[in-house]
């Protein structure tokens, strides 16, 4: 019987490890996608206006938005691409517009691919920092002031700039159809 309480002991620890390992991957993982510049994670904080511009080379920076399925809204940027020369600051609008009969909050979350090109892509100002809550049938344009960092590596000439809206926990948004007239008034055409 002894055995088996050495045994108990060992498999507990095991156990306890995994627990731990598990706990600890979060973080790591986050340090090591900092490090390497992979997984196309942009910096949440913005960034100082560059100082240099390299007029001598062109970038071409697409955008791409995402609204989860059930997540009933309407959001995109108004252009597709732009191309900028490294350095040189631009805006762009993209729009959001609340299609629910009830208010709701959303944030956008960035993602830059190739993902060694995230570190390169500096948000100078950017709705992605914070929350956005519109009413009911609201429409907002939201600006993006970027540039692309003039270190960025000579063999990337397109960087693809990714939002994901996701609802924020907390306030509900309702995944019914809703309806925006020419008014502005909101009608519900959900099956009751």
């Amino acid at each position: 019987m002894l055995g088996h309480g050495r045994l108990v002991t060992k498999l507990l620890l095991v156990v306890v490890a995994m627990f731990g390992f598990g706990y600890a991957l979060v973080p790591l993982y986050d340090v090591f996608c900092q490090v390497t510049g992979i997984n196309g994670k942009t910096a949440t904080e913005a960034s100082e206006l560059s100082l240099v511009t390299d007029q001598q080379r062109t970038v071409t920076v697409e955008f791409i938005s995402y609204v989860p399925q059930g997540l009933n809204w309407k959001f995109g940027p108004k252009v597709n691409q732009v191309k900028v020369h490294p350095g040189e600051t631009l805006q762009v609008d993209f729009s959001a517009s609340n299609l629910t009969p009830k208010r709701g909050t959303v944030q956008a979350v960035p993602s830059v691919s190739p993902g060694l090109a995230a570190n390169h892509l500096k948000k100078v100002s950017c709705f992605c920092f914070e929350q956005q809550t519109l009413a009911p049938g609201q429409q907002q344009d939201m600006p993006l002031f970027f540039y692309v960092d003039p270190e960025l590596p000579k063999d990337i000439n397109t960087l693809t700039l990714a939002y994901t809206l996701f609802a924020v926990e907390g306030e509900p948004i309702e995944s019914e159809t809703a309806q925006v007239s020419a008014d502005g008034e909101v009608s519900n055409d959900a099956a009751l």
